[in-house]
C-alpha cells in the first residue's frame, strides 16, 4: 500500500508493506506533489498490477499505462455528482467542474485494465466505457462487529457512526434529539468535517441529548452498537447519495442493529426486502424523531428488525462473495499477456 498519511513506513501484521511518501499540506498539495510521490514511490516498487483508490490518482494511472503497468482504477463515487453537490462550491462552479470532470474521466478511464465499481449504479455508468467494469461492493467483514453476548444490552440510545457533515443530516438528526419523548441519547462516532457546522449544531437544544465520542476504533464501534437501539443513517438526497450504498448502514444490520434511512428508493428497497429497520425523510426532524422513539420504546421490534438486518449480511450483504469477485478479477489481468 503506497500512503501519505505520515505515519512512515511499516509492514503490519499480516505481511502487508506500508509505505508512506508524507502527508499532504493542503488541497492543492495533495492534488499536485504528493500525487507526484505517489507515482515515483509505485514506480520504484515495480509491481505487477497497480489498484488506484482516488480520482487524484487518474494521472497517476495513465502515467504508469504508458510504462506497460496493469492499472485498475477504484471508483468509490460518481464524483461528477459528487461534485454537484460540494457545499463550498456556487452551483455555476459546480456544474463546470463536474462537466469538466465527466469528460476526463470519459477519457481517461477507457484506458485503464480494469474498472471497480462500488455499486451497481456506478458499474453500469463505466460499462460503456470500459468493457471491463465490475461491481465490487463495500459490505462488511461478517461478524467483526458482533459482541459478545455480555455486551448486548439495548439502551435507551441510538448512533451515527462516520465522517460528520452537513449533507450527512447531522444539522437535522441533532435537531430531532430535541424533539424526542423516549428519553434517547444520541451515541455520535467521528468527526466533524466542517467547522461552522460543528459551532452551530453545538448550539441547538437538541445537542444536550448527544453524546460526542470523536473517532473510534473498530472494537469500539462494536461496543457502541452492541448497546443501541437503531443506527442512523439519514444523508441528504442529493445526486451523489440516492444511488449509494452506504457501509455503515450494513455495517448497522451486520451488528444486529435497526437502521433508521433516508427513504431513497434503493435504499427503502434494501431495507423493506432485508425488513431491517424503517425509512425516514431525512430533512424532517419530527420524521427522525419519531422513529427513533418507536424503536426506543418498543424492544421486541428492536431484536426483531436487528435479528433481520444480522441475517441479511450473513446470507448476502457480507464481504466474501466480493473479495472472490475481485480475486478472480486480478487473477484474469496477471493472466494477460
Amino acid at each position: 500500500m503506497i500512503v501519505a498519511d505520515g505515519k512512515g513506513d511499516e509492514t503490519t501484521e499480516d505481511g502487508i508493506a506500508i509505505y508512506d511518501v508524507g502527508p499532504p499540506k493542503g488541497r492543492i498539495d495533495r492534488m499536485w506533489r504528493v500525487t507526484r510521490r505517489v507515482f515515483e514511490k509505485a514506480r520504484e516498487l515495480r509491481l505487477d498490477l497497480y489498484h488506484l483508490h482516488d480520482p487524484e490518482l487518474i494521472p497517476v494511472g495513465l502515467r504508469l499505462k504508458r510504462l506497460g503497468k496493469r492499472v485498475v482504477f477504484d471508483a468509490h463515487e460518481d464524483v461528477p455528482k459528487q461534485l454537484l453537490g460540494k457545499p463550498y462550491l456556487n452551483k455555476a462552479a459546480r456544474a463546470m467542474l463536474s462537466w469538466m470532470f465527466a469528460g476526463y474521466e470519459t477519457w481517461a478511464c477507457s484506458r485503464f485494465d480494469a474498472i471497480v465499481a462500488a455499486t451497481p449504479a456506478i458499474r453500469s455508468k463505466f460499462l460503456p466505457l470500459n468493457p471491463r467494469s465490475i461491481d465490487i461492493n463495500n459490505y462488511p467483514l461478517w461478524g467483526e462487529l458482533i459482541a459478545d453476548e455480555s455486551k448486548q444490552a439495548k439502551r435507551r440510545q441510538v448512533c451515527y457512526v462516520g465522517g460528520i457533515t452537513a449533507i450527512r443530516g447531522i444539522r437535522e438528526l441533532v435537531m430531532a434529539m430535541a424533539l424526542v419523548r423516549s428519553g434517547a441519547r444520541l451515541q455520535l462516532c467521528g468527526q466533524f468535517a466542517e467547522a461552522d457546522v460543528e459551532t452551530e449544531v453545538k448550539a441547538l437544544p437538541g445537542w444536550a441529548r448527544v453524546d460526542e465520542l470523536g473517532l473510534v476504533d473498530r472494537a469500539g464501534v462494536r461496543d457502541v452498537l452492541a448497546q443501541c437501539a437503531a443506527g442512523i443513517v439519514t444523508f441528504h438526497a442529493l445526486p451523489n447519495h440516492v444511488d449509494a450504498q452506504p457501509n455503515k448502514m450494513f455495517e448497522y444490520m451486520s451488528a444486529g442493529v435497526p437502521v433508521i434511512a433516508s427513504d431513497f428508493p434503493l435504499w427503502r428497497e434494501i431495507v423493506t426486502e432485508s425488513g431491517c429497520g424503517i425509512c425516514v425523510d431525512p430533512m424532517s426532524p419530527a420524521s427522525i424523531a419519531e422513529a427513533i422513539d418507536l424503536l426506543v420504546d418498543h424492544e421486541q421490534m428492536v431484536r426483531e428488525l436487528g435479528e433481520r438486518g444480522r441475517t441479511a449480511v450473513r446470507d448476502r450483504y457480507n464481504w466474501s462473495a466480493e473479495e472472490r469477485k475481485l480475486l478472480e478479477l486480478y487473477r484474469d489481468l496477471l493472466r494477460q499477456e
